[in-house]
């Protein structure tokens, strides 16, 4: 059933795009300003609320548990570990975004006056805050609830599993059907979003670099081609073909992030980090909670809600794919792992590129933002032209994309796959080929139909509802988690009592 209503659900929306896509148009952005309007207040408190939990979970009592048992060992190292929940979790984004971003806010920043010191500051500040803590907080929620639920208690690795001790058996009928239902199309419209971004990136690299024509037909043969390997890809199973890309994109991007740092501004890049690193920790409460009701400006509309729904979309997705992958993990090092380290590379990512960008358009008098006006994803090969090896730099830069693109359509396959299959953990592959098949195709409609601006929409108006079950999924799993922890006290209990039983009964017999 889940797999049938969301498959026809992604179908329609598909018919829509392909015969009204002017009717979709108009009500998608209907939707978006009613979401915007009264719902952003929620947005902010929840995902600073899931940051919140998170850091309880890891350093309360319960940072000891481990998932999948006190004799559960990981099956990945730290290092491919690492690698598969990055690559899946933001790799696209820190391509597209990397000198893009921080450009845009330099330019037109939250508040003040672009173009200034001050502005470079609070670009790069902000670039780190949407980029930071905040998204992995909320994939480190979704992954720990559907991980918990699955290892620790075997039930199937569904994100409605994890209601079963709050609703009970009323999880097997409507209710738990709907929110899986939901899992899956906040995933599909998630992944789309990437996807979107991914093939807008490598069109500008191939239109810079190449000279080919940015054109519908180009957009649609990336798509096509990534969708192709990354099916051939899930079809090889998480220990392989996800896991050797995974690899293989951390790599590279080690590589194009040193090249950045040796070849661009290096004291530059290392004194932004540091200072934007202090600017972020201090004012990360007042970022979170930032709304502007007197000004009724749009700049927290048009970038932190934004990222803050992308990446409630993304966090069925991304949460079920790493807690596949953390197996043997206690809570502590899961929450302090996904949290940490890579919100650190993205520091370091977004000085490199962000504060190179910044420079050249700041202190050396290169024009970045005319070439950012025309087109985000030409921004960042702009920047290379400035640069020694600029084309090895693009180059790699497309192969990064082009290899994160693959990547995480071949974990999306196998989440969808995972989501719509009752949980089976290794789904069968026309499944896995229905669901790469309509998030091709959804994203093909969606940059036909408005491009940038129509895959922000949709990520922020499918969030809405799912931003609510994550809600109820921290309660949810606070509720097991101290259910667990009684029942292992008296468990205890009752071993000590019966150990003390015996010395008495011994000491009776004996006498001493």
């Amino acid at each position: 059933m889940v797999f049938a209503i969301s498959a026809i659900v992604a179908l329609l929306f598909l018919l829509w795009g392909v015969f009204a896509p002017e009717t979709m148009t108009t009500a998608t952005q209907a939707m978006l300003g009613f979401t915007i309007s009264h719902f952003g207040w929620f947005y902010l408190l929840a995902v600073f609320g899931f940051l919140l939990f998170a850091l309880y979970l890891a350093f309360s009592r319960f940072g000891q548990i481990r998932l999948g048992g006190d004799d559960a060992e990981p099956e990945f190292s730290r290092g491919s570990w690492f690698a598969m929940l990055f690559s899946a979790g933001m790799g696209i984004g820190l391509v597209f975004w990397g000198a893009a971003e921080p450009l845009s806010h330099f330019a037109t920043p939250p508040s003040g006056q672009g173009m200034t010191a001050d502005a470079a500051r609070e670009a790069l500040r902000y670039t780190f805050f949407h980029w930071g803590l905040h998204p992995w907080a909320i994939y480190s929620v979704m992954g720990l609830a559907i991980g918990y639920f699955s290892f620790n208690r075997g039930l199937p690795a569904l994100v409605s599993e994890a209601f079963r001790p709050w609703l009970g058996k009323r999880v097997d009928g409507g209710f738990g059907k709907l929110v899986d239902i939901l899992a899956v199309i906040a995933t599909a419209c998630g992944v789309v979003t990437s996807l979107g971004l991914g093939t807008l990136q490598i069109a500008g690299g191939l239109t810079h670099t190449l000279g080919l024509a940015d054109t519908d037909t180009l957009h649609i043969a990336i798509i096509v081609f990534a969708m192709g390997l990354a099916l051939i890809s899930s079809l090889t199973g998480v220990g392989r073909g996800v896991k050797w890309l995974s690899n293989l994109n951390i790599a590279i991007a080690f590589i194009l992030l040193a090249a950045v740092i040796v070849l661009g501004p290096t004291l530059f890049i290392f004194e932004s980090f540091t200072t934007t690193l202090g600017g972020y920790i201090n004012n990360l409460s007042y970022m979170s909670l930032r709304l502007t009701p007197f000004s009724k400006g749009s700049w927290v509309a048009d970038w932190t809600l934004f990222y803050w729904a992308w990446w409630i979309t993304w966090a069925p997705f991304v949460g079920l794919f790493i807690a596949r992958v953390s197996k043997g993990r206690t809570i502590r090092e899961f929450v302090v792992g996904v949290l940490l380290a890579p919100s650190i590379v993205s520091f370091l990512w977004f000085s490199a590129f962000g504060g190179t960008a910044i420079h050249q358009q700041l202190l050396d008098g290169i024009n970045l933002l005319a070439v950012h006006k025309e087109d985000y994803a030409k921004t960042l090969f702009a920047m290379f032209d400035a640069l020694p090896l600029a084309k090895t730099l693009s180059v790699l830069a497309l192969v990064l994309v082009s290899c994160f693109f693959v990547t995480s359509a071949d974990s999306a396959n196998l989440v969808l796959g995972m989501l719509s299959s009752r949980g089976n953990p290794n789904p069968r592959a026309w499944v896995k080929i229905v669901w790469g098949v309509i998030v091709a195709a959804m994203a093909i409609v969606l940059l036909f139909s408005g491009g940038l601006k129509a895959l922000q929409t949709l990520a922020i108006v499918t969030a809405l509802p799912f931003a609510l079950i994550m809600v109820g999924l921290c309660v949810a799993l606070y509720k097991a988690l101290a259910e667990d922890e009684q029942l292992l006290d008296k468990k205890e209990k009752a071993r000590r009592h019966a150990v003390d039983g015996m010395l008495a009964r011994d000491i009776s017999r004996t006498g001493r």
